[in-house]
């Protein structure tokens, strides 16, 4: 006779599981309870629970019809265009333009109407070189406080972009991704946000925030506090950047910023170092062209940008500091040049050390010679701000639009804040959060508008005054100001 072995059967769940814990035997039981005391399950009480089909049915197509606003009794800069347009009426059904038709033309019924008054109707403006977790604190806020303190700054900040008439910003380094995605979901009120993520540096680099008592830093030392909440990733050795590079792509970046050359704020580079490689550059480059994107590098010199050209990036922040001959080979490769109206004046970033001063100086002098190079050579170019750590100056971002009227004409200045900076947002190809056209007043195009008193073709400085000029604001079709008859 054989010997049997009582085998124990295998218990349901692991030694690990939430089930059997004193926690989800107190949840469990309250919600028995309340079941208990629930009305039964009939036929009757599941059809007053789903509505028909028909019920459905109407209930979308009165919010359907709720939707629908109609602008009338305005002028229009399409975003395009050299001058205005009259005799035209814009139609917004959901989050885009349903059509742009003579006026006059039948609304539809339970249509909103607002009457511009004679108003110029226009897209909402776009800051290409934007920052929107390190605009409003302090240096030295942004590297000390606690990450959620800078994290409702930067809520803050992006309520007032979007009261300032900017919808979109092109977001060049910072932890944006959750704040983007409240954004989106209208948890909180801002602009659409095309995100870098971490811009990626070297050791010592622009983005190099570290302490020099933190160095040497071995492989297993842990990461910095800026690198840990996602403000820089430093990388040295393409393999290193490649994966840095990925990181930010899985995160959801639009588009990779590579830090190529010395900056004014950063403690330890002058501003004529190049940094990187290009083996390095061509690892964030495919990277990003793996996903159907581009890299875009900070770089001041000519020998920056022009080391980051041949590693196949497809734009150059600032490039101040550039000679004929790199402005030569922007125009032939086609490469974008995101330029911002650097001066010594009123709306220079504060420098902390004499060092930055100086560096400062240096590269605001070079800022005229940028944009005729720039007109020159008819090189596509974009407009940003870079507004970094100081609250009052992100005030002034329409001013420094405004300030483009030393190189352009106040209809050149409007469409690079409109249409070419879409442009340029829409280089990121299938990492484009926002699938759509941006930066124009034409059928189909996403809904994002501001009603202005006034003419800002004449006017350039009205949009440095959106508290009074700005008598709508319109983004995805949403109305976030309307002041019409205060």
């Amino acid at each position: 006779m054989s010997h049997m072995r009582l085998v124990k059967a295998p218990e349901a769940h692991s030694g690990g599981c939430l089930c059997h814990s004193p926690a989800f035997k107190r949840i469990n039981t309250v919600f028995s309870q309340k079941a208990a005391h629930a009305a039964p399950i009939t036929a009757d009480t599941v059809a007053a629970a789903i509505p028909t089909a028909k019920s459905q049915n109407n209930k979308d197509a009165s919010a359907q019809v709720a939707a629908v606003t109609a602008f009338i009794n305005i002028r229009i800069f399409d975003g395009v265009s050299d001058d205005l347009i009259d005799g035209l009426q814009v139609l917004v059904e959901g989050n885009k333009i349903k059509s742009v038709e003579p006026a006059g033309t039948k609304l539809p019924p339970e249509v909103t109407c607002i009457d511009g008054g004679g108003g110029v109707l226009m897209p909402g403006l776009i800051d290409a070189h934007w920052h929107a977790i390190m605009a409003r604190p302090s240096m030295m806020t942004a590297m000390t406080a606690d990450f959620n303190y800078i994290q409702a700054l930067a809520i803050a900040e992006a309520d007032a972009t979007i009261m300032r008439g900017f919808t979109t910003v092109r977001d060049m380094g910072g932890p944006v991704f959750g704040l983007k995605r409240a954004i989106d979901e209208h948890i909180a009120r801002g602009p659409r946000i095309f995100p870098s993520g971490a811009f990626i540096t070297q050791t010592g680099g622009h983005g190099d925030f570290r302490l020099l008592g933190e160095l040497p830093h071995a492989p297993a030392d842990p990461l910095s506090y800026a690198e840990r909440v996602g403000m820089t990733a430093i990388a040295d050795g393409a393999d290193k950047v490649l994966l840095r590079a990925r990181e930010q792509l899985m995160r959801g970046a639009s588009q990779l910023k590579y830090m190529a050359g010395g900056g004014v704020v950063s403690m330890y580079d002058s501003i004529d170092v190049t940094e990187g490689s290009v083996e390095e550059i061509r690892a964030a480059v495919t990277a990003a062209e793996n996903w159907g994107t581009y890299v875009t590098v900070h770089a001041y010199t000519a020998r920056a940008v022009t080391m980051a050209i041949t590693g196949g990036v497809k734009c150059i922040e600032h490039g101040q500091l550039i000679d004929e001959e790199t402005a030569r080979l922007i125009a032939e490769k086609d490469i974008w040049w995101s330029l911002q109206p650097f001066l010594d004046d009123e709306d220079a970033v504060p420098t902390a050390t004499p060092a930055s001063r100086a560096k400062q100086l240096q590269m605001v002098a070079g800022t005229d010679t940028a944009y005729r190079l720039a007109k020159k050579y008819k090189i596509k170019t974009a407009w940003g701000t870079d507004t970094l750590f100081n609250e009052h100056l992100a005030t002034r971002q329409g001013a420094q639009l405004a300030k483009l009227v030393r190189w352009y004409t106040p209809v050149e200045v409007l469409k690079m804040a409109t249409s070419v900076n879409a442009e340029l947002c829409g280089f990121s190809g299938p990492r484009n959060p926002y699938p759509g056209k941006l930066g124009v007043v034409e059928n189909n195009a996403l809904a994002d508008l501001i009603l202005v008193a006034g003419n800002p073709l004449s006017d350039i400085q009205l949009v440095a005054q959106p508290d009074s000029a700005f008598k709508v604001i319109m983004k995805d079709g949403k109305i976030f100001k309307n002041t019409l008859g205060e």
